[in-house]
């Protein structure tokens, strides 16, 4: 038997030898560490999951317009003199009878005495001849007298009567002069400036003292659409709501509500739009005419919205999706097609049906599509901290 000489084995037998041994190596390591990245792989990312809605909603439209006062008065005087008084602070509050100014009443206090004069001399010419009149009507029962002395007599009467009157309401105009030298709030609201002062000459129903708006309660003047007018008509003739949530210059929201009281009779043709009126509280005269005022009207009415979290709604250029999360906790995108907002919900014209799932929170953590998520149940509707876009039926 021949020994096995090492050194007259072959080279290349050898070679093959160590490649062998090297690949079953190598794969012996692969398997090893596919084992422990197996181990060691993170579990599904865990994400906010809410159920979808379907709901009866009312959908309101934001609009814009202007606070308004229903009354602004230029206030005049009624007679003519010096202004004695300003009575009032520049940009108050004034109740209706309230003193805005005082003219001399001097001039008219002395007209109301020369009237109450000539009242006086009237009544007793009035006096003196219904006696005559009744001594001529017994005269002339008796022939003392001729008919045309007792037709005189009876004349002078009457002419007495008729100056008395006559005095009379000359005192009654001179008095009421006299009170028009007081000038007074014609209605509660806010001063403006005084245009007049003290000292300064005052002509009857033409020097503008200063103006008065009435601040309780306000108008709020807004303009809808041509589009959106007959909608929302409809909706407030069937009575589905007159109150209306307004926002003014530098609110959040919309804190304020009004009742809707007018809406004109015809669509303005040079602007497409129909004009309404709410009208806004305004006890402590916080708000002023011509304010800037954003407000909420019903437009529409859905029986059966589906509504998703405006947050689950995610975009693609021009397209909408959201994150649908299956029966195995596996993530589908799926396009939707939104409309108006309610809230901090959104409706989803098409795309979803309730009882769907998707995802509000996390959506930063899907990747790709068929990955799986760990689903923590939530509520669409979050805790309302806010007033809601929407009325809900």
């Amino acid at each position: 038997m021949k020994r096995f000489d090492q050194k007259r084995m072959p080279r290349s037998g050898l070679t093959h030898g160590l490649g062998v041994m090297l690949v079953i190596a190598l794969l012996n390591g692969c398997d090893a560490r596919g084992e422990a990245d197996a181990t060691n792989a993170p579990p599904p990312p865990e994400v906010d999951v809410a159920t979808v809605l379907r709901e009866p909603v009312t959908l309101r439209e934001t609009f814009t317009g202007r606070v308004a006062s229903p009354q602004t008065i230029q206030v005049r005087p009624r007679v003519s003199g010096y202004i004695d008084e300003v009575a009032f602070e520049e940009g108050e509050l004034v109740e209706a009878g309230d003193l805005l100014f005082r003219i001399d009443p001097r001039p008219y206090e002395a007209r109301v005495q020369a009237a109450k004069a000539s009242l006086a001399q009237a009544r007793s010419q009035r006096q003196l001849a219904e006696v005559e009149a009744e001594r001529a009507s017994t005269l002339i029962g008796r022939q003392a007298i001729s008919r045309e002395q007792h037709d005189q007599r009876q004349a002078a009467a009457l002419n007495a009567r008729a100056r008395e009157t006559e005095a009379d309401a000359a005192l009654t105009s001179a008095e009421l002069d006299l009170q028009y030298t007081r000038v007074t709030a014609p209605v509660a609201g806010r001063t403006g400036r005084a245009m007049i002062t003290k000292g300064n000459l005052a002509s009857a129903d033409q020097s503008v003292l200063t103006t008065l708006v009435s601040v309780d309660p306000l108008y709020v003047y807004f303009d809808s659409n041509e589009a959106e007018a007959p909608s929302a008509q409809a909706l407030l003739n069937q009575g589905k709501t007159a109150t209306l949530r307004i926002g003014l210059t530098g609110e959040t929201g919309f804190p304020h509500q009004g009742q809707l009281d007018f809406v004109d009779n015809q669509i303005n043709a040079d602007t497409g739009t129909l004009r309404y009126r709410a009208v806004l509280p305004n006890p402590d005269g916080a708000f002023r005419p011509g304010q800037f005022a954003r407000v909420e009207m019903p437009v529409a009415h859905l029986t059966e919205a589906v509504l998703v979290n405006r947050k689950a709604v995610l975009a693609n250029q021009d397209r909408r999706f959201v994150y649908v999360v299956g029966d195995d906790n596996t993530v589908t995108p799926r396009q939707v097609q939104i409309g108006r907002e309610v809230g901090a919900l959104v409706v989803v014209r098409d795309g979803l049906k309730a009882g769907e799932r998707v995802i509000v929170n996390g959506t930063q953590k899907v990747f790709a599509p068929g990955m799986p998520v760990t689903p923590n149940p939530v509520a669409m509707r979050e805790p309302n901290t806010g007033n809601d876009v929407a009325t809900r039926s």
